[in-house]
């Protein structure tokens, strides 16, 4: 047995341990405004280098979670750890990029940059580097010199993102990233959030557009009413949340429905949307091959993350059940 190979067990587990590394911890939370609990008790655990959603309706007490982890609200009840330590132990170490906006607009771009890049403990001529590498990767790099006011939203957007990053924080917490982008430059924010997970980064992500948590995030935890809902692995979620039905598509018609089959119903593309009953898809496959159905594709159908996150928040769980029932999906131990 090569060296290498004896090593790759060794590396593969490493590489779990490291993905298995609580960055950021959050345990029974509470904040209340007055007589307003914006949140309830809520707890979670971000792993190291992954991209993690924070999601939740308007209200559900999300901008609050990320204000206290960032240090700047003080929470009422429980504890954050972020890299092992209180959130005001490492702000060096953390980078922010809030919703609205905190741009200085009578400055120039490049000079809010590396002035921001200082606050958080980098030297000058390192952040005006940075600063530079990162409008370069945004494209601004001929508007460093122009004023924050002079850029659209877009661009603005683009720079306070940049301004996350400058400092080359380990925990990345991004609310609403994609706001004002068109769809060129939430491609480009999609990639550069690729990037630095695959460097190593660990990103919390918080955004409405369910389709881009979809292709980014690893975990996800829903907060309704300022409560988990749904917590774990998205996959995980998907499969628990999927209709028992299936894709299928074949060379000729249906030639009625197959037994515990309950509805077909044809698509516009020619392809069927069986509803099952007792049967299993894999069993289902198997009738329709033994009995020579030319099928030419056959998935089972999965929910997409946005009408599982609509039951949720009406109140809806798996199949129908009542989402109170349910415990939150997932957690640290699977």
């Amino acid at each position: 047995m090569s060296e290498l190979s004896e090593q790759a067990p060794a590396q593969r587990a490493k590489q779990r341990a490291e993905q298995r590394e609580v960055v950021l911890e959050v345990e029974g939370l509470v904040k209340r405004y007055d007589s307003f609990t914006a949140v309830d008790r809520l707890s979670f655990a971000v792993h190291r280098g992954e991209i993690f959603g924070l999601l939740g309706p308007n209200g559900a007490g999300k901008t609050t979670t990320i204000r206290i982890v960032m240090d700047i609200f003080k929470a009422d009840e429980g504890q954050v750890r972020v890299l092992g330590q209180p959130p005001e132990a490492v702000r060096s170490r953390t980078g922010y990029l809030p919703e609205e906006r905190g741009l200085y607009r009578d400055q120039k771009v490049l000079d809010v940059l590396v002035y921001l890049a200082e606050l958080k403990g980098t030297p000058r001529s390192e952040g005006r580097e940075r600063a530079m590498h990162w409008l370069e990767r945004v494209g601004l790099a001929e508007w460093a010199g122009k004023k924050v006011k002079d850029l659209s939203r877009g661009m603005q957007q683009k720079v306070q993102f940049v301004a996350s990053l400058v400092h080359d924080p380990d925990l990345l917490i991004l609310d609403e990233p994609f706001q004002g982008l068109d769809p060129v430059n939430v491609e480009l924010l999609k990639e550069l959030i690729w990037e630095l997970q695959a460097g190593g980064k660990t990103v919390v992500l918080s955004a409405h557009q369910m389709n881009l948590v979809e292709a980014l995030c690893d975990r996800i935890v829903l907060i309704n009413r300022g409560r988990a809902v749904l917590y774990g692995p998205l996959e995980e979620i998907k499969r628990e949340y999927s209709p028992r039905a299936v894709h299928l598509r074949t060379a000729a018609p249906l030639d009625g429905l197959p037994p515990h089959v309950v509805r077909a119903e044809e698509q516009e593309d020619g392809s069927y949307l069986l509803e099952l009953g007792d049967i299993s898809p894999q069993a289902l496959l198997r009738y329709l091959v033994e009995r020579d159905v030319p099928v030419i594709s056959f998935d089972v159908a999965q929910l997409p993350l946005e009408e599982i996150f609509i039951r949720v928040v009406q109140g809806e769980g798996p199949a129908g059940a009542p989402a109170a029932t349910q415990e939150p999906k997932g957690g640290d131990d699977r």
